[in-house]
């Protein structure tokens, strides 16, 4: 699972560098991936946060904005959407509630500080990742961190779990009926359990993972007809509406951010989960 959080309001003549990276193997139930980024000065740049099905941790060195955002199925940019020099984390939702202490539901569509999940954890964490050696050194400190505020007996529903999952794995290709059929109870339960924990319907779930998928592809240079197909729209139009939709570009307008041979260039906040490393 490979996610691009955000990219900037606007494309900059000195691109974003970013880094990415896997946890630990005992954190990957809880933790999508790791992201490091710095903007062309290293100044804080406003950016657009882009549909997710993840929370995502942002601990930022430049400017004032060190916050959590919730999953969201449309794009945001607002005043805390500032940042140029730190570090992502991307959380599931059995990561959000071990980790942060808080249901998945609770955190859709929202922005919060980082400060009122963490508290004086916060302080800690920002100075150890100074403390880091380089930027790949950040995730062993990130490792250690969170491996140390792991709490598992506090989890989600384990079958909603398997559904979340499954769901993103198949980004519109598996109708949700069949998923709750295979989990051996009916679509509505699954929309209810998905409303409490997840704060997201299977549907919209289903619908951020196919537009994730799609801004993987554009990242990789992918053609826009080729991105279209393999991602399951009915035709360009309705690809063109969803694109829109979901991040308030066109395809082409979006793609710009990926410069090609620097796939990542523009973006920041960048996570790869289990399924797509960047090391």
């Amino acid at each position: 699972m490979s996610q691009v959080h955000s990219v900037p309001v606007r494309i900059r003549s000195e691109p974003c560098e970013t880094i990415a990276g896997l946890p630990h193997p005992r954190l990957r139930p809880y933790v999508a991936g790791y992201g490091g980024f710095r903007s062309g000065s290293g100044a804080a740049v406003r950016h657009r946060v882009l549909p997710m099905n993840l929370v995502t941790m942002i601990v930022d060195f430049a400017g004032p904005s060190r916050v959590v955002t919730g999953p969201r199925s449309s794009p945001l940019v607002c005043e805390q959407t500032a940042w140029g020099d730190g570090v992502c984390v991307g959380l599931t939702p059995a990561g959000a509630i071990a980790l942060l202490g808080v249901p998945m539901a609770e955190l859709t569509g929202s922005t919060l500080r980082l400060a009122d999940l963490l508290g004086h954890r916060e302080v800690e964490l920002v100075e150890r990742l100074r403390e880091a050696p380089d930027r790949q050194a950040w995730f062993g400190v990130l490792d250690a961190y969170l491996t140390a505020r792991l709490a598992v007996d506090r989890r989600p529903d384990g079958l909603t779990m398997r559904a979340w999952w499954r769901l993103q794995r198949s980004a519109s290709r598996l109708p949700i009926s069949t998923v709750a059929g295979e989990l051996g109870i009916g679509r509505r339960s699954l929309e209810l359990r998905f409303q409490r924990q997840i704060g997201l319907s299977p549907g919209t779930v289903v619908r951020i993972a196919r537009f994730q998928r799609a801004v993987h592809m554009l990242t990789r240079s992918a053609g826009l007809l080729r991105t279209a197909v393999d991602c399951g729209y009915a035709d360009q139009p309705h690809f063109t509406r969803e694109i829109r939709a979901m991040s308030g570009l066109t395809p082409t307008e979006l793609r710009a951010f990926f410069p090609q041979g620097n796939p990542l260039a523009g973006t920041s906040g960048a996570v790869s989960g289990p399924d797509g490393t960047r090391r």
